[in-house]
């Protein structure tokens, strides 16, 4: 987790943690597994059929333990703020985010009188079918007092992802480290939707790629529900998400992309000049309320300890004390306000047109994400979604705000309907590569950012970046597409003729390499390189090389692909010095082709890659010691879904960067390297007798 370091204060005296037990939950609902079916395709993906939603639950949290079990347990630690019991002192940060912003507290407060009954039982279905794996596979669990999970762990582990999605980890950290500024670096996805508009055939079509890690919790685990109560969809979600974040059902589909939108403030409250613990608002003196956490930290593989840190709150919610032990900010976002998240997406799954998707998005239990849909009706959307807090005007909210006034204590957000939105535009598509929602659809169909401009606080994602502008001269091409011509837009690892951060590398063209003979041929060479990142490019590889080390040495992040930056040439030229030395000392040679270079490797298995950053097909590789450069975000799902209204089910194509199981032992844990490395997609299916009759293995999970 970024930023969040604070210092670990032991007791005087230290002594092992036990877990005290919980009562045991109460389920409403009780499985039979023999009344689930699970069918595994050839790439080994589970296609979970049932008779009820809670039935089907069961079946997925049977299959995601099958195949990632130990991923899986990095969320539930979290959900149970556990992470130390896990992780050590680094999954203790973890834990103390979780508690000091009041997670715990609010699910356990929330949850008989927020969530649904239906969606209750689907959760009691899903714990059921986890802690089933967990008793028959004692040997796989990484920590005692974990399991058995109940309903609320899965939404607290919602909450704590969601409020790192916010941000919360970066405020947090800015005002126990003395820094209060609010950077969240983040990386990309891109999503596209045409409707009949602009698809050669009348049909709708969805692109669905985000740009996550490609192992780890935050990459991706791809499934298929469907129970006889309604629930048909094919996606994908967070290892232990427990269902799907974005993909297809039946009727439509959507895709998430991140967006930039300010959810999170800061308040600097006004303390007493005299009585410790008290906080002026509205002319009173309130008591900072304060209680203690318990964090239990694994020191040793024997040994976990207890740790108490405190914890305050104030009418804002949770507050820290700075490091100069003198002032307290307090921090609000709407992640930890909300527990229904998770329960949004649920009724997004089940949607079965634009109506009932919308009002499931209408719930606003959505903290961050841009949404790009489409349906088999011609319908497609974007919007620019999130929590965003109905802001009073005359503070500066990008900051930190006065917290001694009600009128900075805002209770409200912004409804669907104020959000930045387009459906059907004429044009008749919508996309997004995490770029300007105000630059979502055709140059004639733009939104008009005026009225979000005025209110001034909404910190929309600025400017277009490298993958905006590729889209832009690809899709131009095209007066209709098709799968094919949409899978082109897709898979492309060319840069555009002209960005802000292509205009930053101004000085890789202008620059006199007469000036540096020991790397003159490498200056010349990308001078005159046509920015097309292929496998095959040997120029390509000293772009890798050299700007990973000038985004290191300058301190960049993403955010320099839609802005740009300022490069020294003294930086361009150390960074280039670089790449010669990388490629000498592991290579003995400076024309080393790119997918020497950057390759995805597991067991085995090693293939070379195309693409760089910012490229709509790219990697994002980090530099290894032995010579490799090792990517670690990309494609991490594709799914292609195109939809006609005479078809009963979409067409679906699908891709992982490694397979269906993390499992090294299984075949499925490579499988779907070969088509990640080729920019190709495998075929699924949404049809139960398809399935049933294709599937490689039909079982009852125990």
């Amino acid at each position: 987790m970024k930023h969040l370091s604070f210092t670990l204060v032991f007791l005087a005296t230290v002594f092992i943690a036990s877990s005290s037990p919980r009562k045991p939950y109460v389920f409403s609902v009780k499985i039979d597994p023999t009344k689930v079916t699970i069918a595994r395709d050839k790439w080994g993906v589970p296609h979970i059929f049932a008779k009820t939603d809670a039935e089907v639950a069961y079946g997925l949290g049977c299959a995601n333990s099958e195949d990632d079990f130990e991923t899986m347990q990095e969320l539930i630690h979290a959900g149970r703020g556990l992470s130390g019991k896990l992780l050590g002192v680094e999954g203790a940060k973890r834990d103390f985010l979780f508690f000091s912003l009041g997670m715990d507290d609010i699910v356990d407060k929330d949850f008989d009188s927020k969530i649904s009954p239906d969606f209750k039982r689907y959760l009691e279905g899903y714990v059921q079918g986890v802690n089933r794996y967990a008793a028959l596979h004692p040997k796989e669990v990484k920590s005692k007092g974990v399991f058995p999970l109940e309903p609320k762990d899965v939404i607290k582990s919602y909450i704590f992802a969601l409020s790192v999605i916010s941000g919360s980890q970066d405020a947090v950290s800015s005002i126990v480290e003395g820094k209060h500024d609010k950077s969240m670096d983040n990386l990309g996805s891109n999503a596209m939707a045409f409707n009949s508009a602009k698809t050669k055939d009348g049909s709708s079509i969805l692109v669905v790629n985000p740009h996550q890690p490609l192992d780890g919790p935050f990459s991706w685990y791809e499934a298929h529900l469907n129970s006889e109560e309604g629930l048909n969809v094919l996606g994908a979600m967070f290892p232990g998400g427990g269902l799907m974040f974005l993909g297809s059902n039946a009727n439509l589909g959507w895709a998430h992309t991140w967006n930039n939108l300010d959810l999170v403030d800061q308040f600097k409250l006004e303390m007493h000049p005299h009585k410790k613990g008290y906080y002026k608002f509205d002319g009173h003196w309130n008591k900072l309320e304060k209680s203690t956490i318990k964090l239990k930290v694994k020191l040793k593989s024997w040994l976990t300890v207890t740790v108490r840190k405190k914890q305050y709150w104030s009418v804002y919610g949770a507050t820290f004390q700075s490091k100069n032990k003198k002032d307290f900010y307090s921090v609000k976002f709407g992640a930890n306000e909300d527990i229904r998240t998770c329960e949004q997406w649920y009724r997004m799954d089940r949607a079965k047109n634009f109506t009932e998707f919308t009002n499931a998005v209408k719930m606003n239990a959505g903290p961050r994400f841009n949404i790009v849909y489409a349906d088999r009706y011609d319908t497609i959307m974007y919007i620019c979604n999130g929590m965003v807090p109905r802001r009073v005007k005359g503070y500066n909210w990008s900051g930190v705000v006065p917290g001694n006034t009600s009128k900075t204590l805002w209770n409200s957000y912004h409804p669907f309907e104020d959000k930045p939105k387009s459906i059907n535009p004429s044009c008749g598509y919508v996309w997004n590569t995490n770029n300007t929602p105000f630059n979502c659809t055709g140059e004639d169909c733009k939104l008009n950012s005026t009225r979000w401009d005025e209110e001034g606080y909404w910190d929309f994602d600025p400017e277009n970046n490298n993958r905006a502008g590729r889209f832009m001269e690809l899709i131009a091409k095209y007066d209709k597409v098709d799968v094919p011509e949409v899978r082109k837009l897709k898979f492309d690892y060319t840069f555009p003729q002209r960005s802000r951060f292509l205009d930053s590398l101004n000085i890789t063209r202008t620059i006199d390499a007469s000036k540096y003979p020991d790397i003159a041929p490498l200056l010349t060479s990308m001078k005159n390189w046509d920015r097309v990142s292929t496998r095959d490019s040997k120029t390509a590889t000293l772009f890798l090389i050299s700007l990973s080390y000038v985004f290191n040495k300058l301190e960049l992040g993403d955010m320099q692909f839609r802005l740009g930056f300022h490069l020294p040439e003294s930086v361009y030229v150390d960074g280039v010095r670089h790449a010669k030395e990388y490629l000498m000392k592991h290579y003995n040679s400076t024309e080393v082709p790119l997918g020497q270079v950057q390759t995805l490797r597991r067991n085995d298995v090693k293939l070379p890659l195309d693409g760089v950053a910012d490229n709509l097909s790219p990697n994002y590789s980090i530099e290894q010691d032995n010579g490799w450069f090792k990517p670690w975000v990309g494609d991490s799902y594709v799914q292609i879904a195109k939809f006609s209204k005479d078809k009963k089910f979409p067409e679906l194509e699908t891709l992982l960067p490694f397979g269906s199981s993390n499992r090294l032992s299984s075949p499925h844990s490579t499988d779907q390297m070969p088509l990640y490395a080729d920019h190709k997609t495998k075929t699924m299916s949404m049809d139960k007798e398809e399935v049933l009759k294709t599937a490689e293995k039909i079982y009852n999970p125990q």
